[in-house]
This record gives structure tokens, sequence and C-alpha cells, in this order.
């Protein structure tokens, strides 16, 4: 415990000289004039989410002479890629310095740490549609939380001006997670959800390149990320090769956990999207992840399979009590899920339910709406 205690007293130091550092260096970059300029900020991937993707378009339509300009890297494994890394930063901080509006859809040092221009808009575009799990501010000093020191040394998410949210709901869970107040929630679902629904030839296009499990039901289970991913997928995948023949359950884990590999007996031939894949699916299974939201638009039978739910709300903590809202499709047993899934049983009015409170916009203008607002904030700089 001295230990992790004086590590973390190390990391909130170097972190307060690494902000002194940013503020001395970013304080000339601020003299640059703003352009008509639009910046995207994120460590969540090193290309553009579909949410960026199909904003970026409507953007255009709406500004065609507005600037968009993608600063979106990951931290990389290795010290000269971090320190490269790190160097990247200061173009970011021009970037910032020069835009009038700045999107991000996770935590940004450099938006959070530094005092930026009063002309310029932040909006925080988290990229989830919800929030089934505790999370930022909301986690602190949990287990797969952040270390309360270290979170107030980096100034998690400060500086936000608007923060989306897809729903009053979950608004009340934005407002503690990202510290902000009321006045900054604006109520608008991601442009994701139009790519969700809209028919786009996947199911065509997957049955085409899987002839042989034409016959079958397919079944997509999307777990969270936590360290009990794996329990949890082949826990399902042995209740699946015992029992339901007549199913194919397809696996797509998180993105950022690697210890779950490709099985070919839970697989597939052809390249498909996370989205994709939910419109190719008959069933969609899933546990703490917030494609439940982005699932329940499309009506299908959801599941939550939550062999664990006691002992991660406890230690991660639960914004949604999914026993109370979901109660005859939240399964601790991979057994009784399967012969939930085989009775054919689904309460649809329960489902709706869920969706209408957690999404309130499932239009497919989502991307064009938000692109409106942007160009407001844009045309007032």
């Amino acid at each position: 415990m001295l230990n992790i205690r004086f590590m973390n007293n190390i990391k909130v130091l170097l972190i307060t000289v690494l902000k002194i550092g940013l503020r001395v260096l970013y304080a000339p970059i601020k003299l640059f004039k703003t352009k008509d300029r639009i910046v995207y900020l994120s460590r969540q991937s090193n290309e553009k989410s579909i949410d960026m993707l199909l904003l970026e378009t409507a953007i255009k339509s709406e500004l065609p002479n507005t600037e968009q300009v993608f600063r979106l890297r990951m931290i990389p494994d290795g010290i000269s890629a971090k320190i490269k890394y790190c160097l990247g930063v200061i173009g970011d901080m021009y970037y910032i310095a020069t835009s009038k509006v700045a999107l991000l859809d996770t935590y940004s040092i450099t938006i959070s740490c530094l005092k930026h221009k009063k002309s310029l808009k932040v909006i925080q575009m988290w990229h989830a549609s919800g929030a089934v799990k505790k999370f930022g501010l909301q986690s602190l000093g949990t287990k797969e939380g952040r270390d309360e020191k270290i979170s107030a040394a980096m100034c998690m998410h400060k500086n936000y001006d608007y923060v989306l949210a897809p729903s009053k709901a979950t608004a009340a869970f934005y407002m503690e997670a990202f510290g902000c107040s009321a006045d900054k929630i604006k109520i608008s679902s991601l442009p994701r959800v139009d790519e969700v629904l809209t028919d786009n030839g996947s199911t065509a296009d997957f049955y085409r390149q899987n002839t042989a499990l034409s016959h079958k039901k397919i079944v997509l289970f999307l777990p969270t990320f936590r360290d009990r991913e794996a329990f949890a997928v082949n826990s399902l995948k042995e209740s699946f090769k015992t029992n339901m023949t007549d199913y194919h359950l397809i696996v797509s884990p998180h993105p950022l956990f690697s210890q779950v590999g490709r099985d070919e007996v839970f697989s597939y031939k052809g390249s498909f999207s996370t989205y994709d894949l939910m419109k190719v699916a008959d069933i969609i299974i899933t546990d703490y992840s917030a494609c439940a939201f982005d699932a329940g638009v499309l009506m299908k039978p959801l599941y939550f399979y939550v062999p664990d739910y006691d002992e991660y709300s406890r230690e991660r903590g639960l914004n949604i009590n999914l026993k109370g809202e979901m109660p005859k499709a939240v399964f601790e047993s991979s057994d009784e899920l399967c012969a939930a899934i085989r009775s054919g049983e689904y309460d649809y009015n329960e489902l709706y339910e869920f969706k209408s409170k957690y999404m309130e916009n499932t239009g497919s203008d989502n991307a064009e709406i938000l692109a409106k607002f942007i160009s407001i904030l844009v045309n007032e700089a």
C-alpha cells in the first residue's frame, strides 16, 4: 500500500511538472490567429471513428469552407514512441489554439489542463452511447477507476462547454462522470445511430460469404472491456457448444482486449464492423457495454449476460440497475440464458421502455442535427 501511494505521489509530481511545461509552451501558441477550423481529438483510436466520419460529411454540407482537422493518436508502447507522441501534443496545441470548435471523444490533457481562448468551444462527444457502468469521475478510487489525486492533477474532464448525452436519464450519469452542470448538457444521440439504422447491404453480403450459416440464427456477443471478459466469453461458448445447435454465436470482443482470440467455431468469413454485425444478428447479447444502447434501437432481442453482476456492481459500480429495468433479459448463468433464447419468448415492451429511456432520438438524422448545432458555434466565433 505504501509503495502504491509513493508511486502515485511521484506520478502527481511528474504530471504537475508536465502541466507547467505545457502551459509555458501554449502561451505563445495562443497568439496565433483563429481560423475557420474544427479540430477533432482522440486517444481512443488512430483512425476516424464512425461518429467522426459521419459528422465530417454532415459538416461539409453545412460548412463547406470550414477546415476539419483530425488529431487522433493512441498512446503507444515504448519510450521512443512515447517521446514522439509527446512531441505531437505540441501540434495538438497549435490546432486547438487556432480552431473555433474542438470535438473530443476521450479525455484530452491539452483540453483539460490548459487555459484556452474564450472563442474556443469544446464539445465532449464521448465514444459510447451511454453508460451502464460508472466511469470517469464516478469511478475514482474504485478498483478499475483512477486514483483521486492523479485525477485532480490531470484536471480530468475540465474545460468542456458542451457534453453530448443521448437522453435526460443518461445526462444525470454524465454530469457526475464529467463533473459538469446541467446547462452544459446537450441532448443529442451520436451520429453512429444513423449507421445502425441504415441498410448498407451488410446482411446480404454476410450471407453471400457465409452460406453455411444461412439456416442458423445468428447470436452476437458484445462484451465490455474488463478483467473477467475471457471467463464470460469462454463460459458462453461452452453453453452454446452443448445446447445451441440451431444457433451460431459470434463473439466481437472489445477492441482494447487482446486475450480473446478468434475462434473458428464461433467465427465468420469477411470483414464486418460491429454495427454491420448488429444488423446481421437475430439476437444480441452484451454485459455492461454501452453497445446495449446502440443495439436497442434495432429492437432485436437484447440480453445481458453478467455472471459477475454482484461483484462488478460492488467493485466498479453501475449507473443502471439491469435486473430492475430488464429483469427478463438479465442472466448470471449461461445455461439459463441459452434456455431463454431457445424458448423464443421475449418481452419487447421491456426493451422498448429501455430504448426510449436511454436513447431519445432514434431517427436517422443525428449527424445532420449535430452538424447544424456545430455550425451555429462556428458562425458565432
